[in-house]
């Protein structure tokens, strides 16, 4: 698997900036910090929210757990997701805010 160059990441960049669009990076400005770090923070449990949302369809249609078990992750993930949509709107936060640009890698999710 080649690496791409820095030359071509300049070139995405600039790429970006033509089209009019913002990448979506985590850049903390003096001034922004705590909303920066929340960004960050609630990206990351956003993530492992998902993984875990995978895992527990993947198991359900497996059939390795209870019909209680699937009622108390299906609870815990929506409270999850409740609390997470919470947070990042004391802070200011879309949940497209919380889908990181990680350049030539593409989007988080």
């Amino acid at each position: 698997m080649r690496m791409p160059t820095r030359a071509l990441v300049g070139k995405q960049r600039t790429a970006a900036a033509r089209r009019g669009a913002a990448p979506l990076r985590w850049n903390p400005k003096t001034e922004d910090v705590q909303r920066s770090v929340a960004q960050l923070v609630l990206t990351i449990v956003e993530f492992l929210r998902r993984l875990m949302e995978r895992q527990a369809i993947r198991r359900m249609e497996q059939k390795t757990l209870t019909r209680k078990e699937v009622a108390a992750v299906g609870e815990a993930l929506m409270t999850l997701e409740e609390t997470i949509r919470d947070i990042g709107l004391r802070f200011g936060l879309t949940p497209e805010d919380l889908n990181l640009d990680l350049g030539p890698l593409g989007k988080l999710m």
